[in-house]
């Protein structure tokens, strides 16, 4: 795999593992508030498994292909959370953000910059 396709694949892996996180997490509330804790426990396990499956492959191209640091596919997987979980309250959970999530993610954004400043791609 070129550095040039690990760079695009590793963000598109950490936002199709988050959907499934996201929902391992909190789709529970909604979809299993009914049923007893033990069955939404093994659901959102099994859910989870499948992020497993993308989030793993995703920081191992991260950051032995693309040339990711740990703290870089960090601060990567925590702004991909915040967007995805935004996406889901407000859609799935019918939720409403507030500005503190506005002010939240501008914090995250100084994050990034600072992580990334000094960042060379592999290749």
């Amino acid at each position: 795999m070129t550095p040039r396709l690990a760079l695009l694949l590793t963000p598109v892996l950490l936002v199709l593992s988050n959907i499934f996180m996201t929902y391992a997490w909190y789709g529970h509330l909604k979809d299993f508030k009914a049923k007893p804790l033990w069955i939404a426990v093994l659901a959102s396990w099994l859910v989870a498994f499948l992020e497993y499956c993308l989030q793993v492959p995703a920081n191992r191209i991260g950051f032995q292909q693309a040339g990711f640091t740990l703290a870089q596919l960090k601060i990567m997987q925590e702004v991909v959370t915040m967007c995805v979980f935004a996406g889901f309250a407000v859609f799935y959970m019918g939720e409403r953000l507030t500005m503190n999530f506005l002010y939240a993610g501008l914090c995250m954004v100084a994050a990034v910059y600072f992580m990334f400043r000094d960042f060379r791609p592999a290749g």
